[in-house]
Parts: structure tokens; sequence; C-alpha cells
């Protein structure tokens, strides 16, 4: 390489860091797209849509919600680990960010290293309902019912490593008791098949059952928080009603690819928090039993710090199942 060459290289060495900045105040230009690695329908996907709304107008610009469910969220995550990191493919995941790395053994892309976390959202509890006929009124009818015919039984999730799965380990486990699990590829499918009576239980989020459990279309038997939340006044906690070790919630948070823009990630941040003030999305999020995160939560170093004391938490819980997604 002779000098001229290298004086060119290093003049353009010399430029790139400059043009990263002016990129971000260019930022968006375009259209952005929310990759949802679950089935339309669900909760993951009902949180995302209300989001990418609330955000997409404080930005300027639209954002598509895509759904990439199957292999428990891993082939929507890996499409956005694997994605240009400029801000334009985005992933909006739940607590499974946290249980992947110790689920997956062997994965295609680092479930943590891959990603820029933009912020937390909400932190949604769970429900144990079951299908309208159900022979129960209350969770200890339920459990006694579980115990007697864990047999015949079925349980549905979405797949090993979603948060319905996670919360019928809990559940399976407290009451010493396992029972058939039927995967589906996401929970909103799974939801469908109580409706009909072909599967007898579940574990869901409040926003994908409290306007089912309201209507009278579920059974519910529980809330799987420390206390009764406004959405769903009458229905006891899992504590209260004599299963303090069955309590879990699910948290979600949004994450761009790894090696996004500092000045993107943040602008990104922004419009999160400002989403997560919109009167209107704070209206649904209640409707759904749920409520946003605190806007000092609704940052990148905020969700990282939550993200990893998460992940340190269900390992342990998930070595001593022994079920591992590969």
């Amino acid at each position: 390489m002779n000098r001229f060459a290298r004086r060119a290289l290093l003049a353009l060495a010399a430029l790139a860091p400059l043009a990263t900045p002016a990129a971000a105040q260019q930022f968006p230009g375009r259209t952005i797209t929310v990759i949802v690695p679950f089935a339309a329908g669900g909760p993951t996907d009902t949180v995302a849509r209300l989001v990418a709304e609330s955000m997409g107008r404080d930005l300027g610009q639209t954002i598509v919600v895509e759904n990439a469910g199957g292999a428990g969220g891993t082939i929507g995550s890996q499409r956005v680990a694997s994605a240009r990191p400029d801000g334009y493919t985005l992933l909006l995941h739940h607590i499974g960010m946290a249980t992947t790395p110790s689920l997956y053994r062997r994965l295609a892309y680092d479930p943590v290293g891959g990603f820029e976390p933009v912020g937390l959202i909400t932190e949604v509890p769970m429900t144990l309902v079951a299908k309208k006929d159900f022979p129960a009124n209350t969770l200890a009818e339920a459990v006694a019912v579980i115990r007697r015919d864990r047999d015949t039984l079925n349980y549905a999730n979405a797949g090993i490593g979603a948060a319905s799965h996670l919360c019928g380990l809990l559940l399976m486990k407290a009451v010493d008791a396992p029972m058939t699990t039927v995967p589906f590829r996401g929970t909103g499918p799974a939801i469908q098949e109580i409706l009909t009576g072909r599967i007898d239980l579940m574990c869901d989020q409040t926003t994908n059952t409290t306007e089912q459990i309201n209507s009278g279309a579920l059974k519910v038997f529980s809330v799987t928080t420390e206390a009764r939340i406004p959405a769903l006044p009458n229905v006891p906690t899992s504590a209260e009603a004599g299963l303090p070790a069955f309590q879990v919630s699910v948290w979600h948070g949004l994450y761009a690819p790894k090696g996004t823009p500092a000045a993107v990630t943040q602008r990104l941040s922004q419009a999160l928090q400002v989403a997560l003030r919109d009167p209107k999305l704070v209206a649904r999020f209640a409707d759904l039993g749920t409520v946003p995160v605190p806007q000092a939560q609704a940052t990148p170093e905020a969700h990282r710090a939550f993200w990893m004391a998460d992940i340190a938490k269900w390992k342990p819980i998930i070595q001593a199942a022994g079920q591992y997604a590969d």
C-alpha cells in the first residue's frame, strides 16, 4: 500500500466517528420494524402494538410490528441479533430474554451479547386460567383436581422458554403434580384451544386473559403476584388462595442489535419513555391488568441491570428442573 492510499484510509478513519452522530441526528428516516418473537394475538404482541403506536408518534415514523414466532422466541430473536445495527429492526421480548441463556445450550446467536437494551416497558402479572367447565371454582379445588387427575389433564404453553412454560413449571412444582404439556406457537392459539374446551389449564399474562376472564369465557383461579390487581379485584392472589410458592410476573423490554449507535439507542429510549407517559397507553394497560414501568427503568442502563439480575435468578431454577430447549 503506498503512502497516498494510507493517508486516504487514515482520513476515512478520522471521519468515521463523525458519521455516527450525523446518522443518529437524522434517525429515524424511514419505517421501523419491531419483531415480536411470538404469534399474533398473544400478550407480548398486544404490548408491542400499543407501544409501537405511541412511539411512532414521537419518532414521526410508522413502526410496523411483525410476528416471527417459534422455538420459544429464538427465531425472531436471532433475526434481530443478525440485523443491521441501525435502529430500524428492533426486538420486543419478555422474561424469556432472561431464561434463554440457561434454557438453550446451543444457539446460532448470542442471547446476551447480541443485543443493546433500550428500556423496560411493563411487568405483567400472570393468571392461572382454565376452560369454562373445569371442575373447580377455587385454587384449592383446582389443586385437588390437578393432583387427582394429573395423568389426564393437559396444560398449554407457548413452547419451552415462554412465560407460560415457566409459570407452568412453578405451578407443577408448587403442587407436586406434573401434567401433560401441550406446546403451541404462541399463547394466542393456546387460549383459543382453552376457549374451545380442548385444553384444560394454562398460565397466561393478564394482557391476554383479563377481557376473557371478565366476559366469563375463561375460569380463573388466581393472579401470581403479591397483591391483587385493579383490573381483576375479585381474583385472589396465589398466596391468599393457599399457594404462596406460586408467584411469577412477566416483564417486557425493547432491544436493538448489538452495535447500534448509542445516540440511536438513546433516541429510541426517549421515544419509549414518551410512549409510557401516553394517557391512552396507560389507560389501555390498566384495562389489561398492568402499568408502565417507572421512567427510570425505561433506560438502557436500568434495563441492562434488571436483565442481568433476572438471568442470575432464573438460572438455578432452570438447572434444577433439568428441562432444556435443545
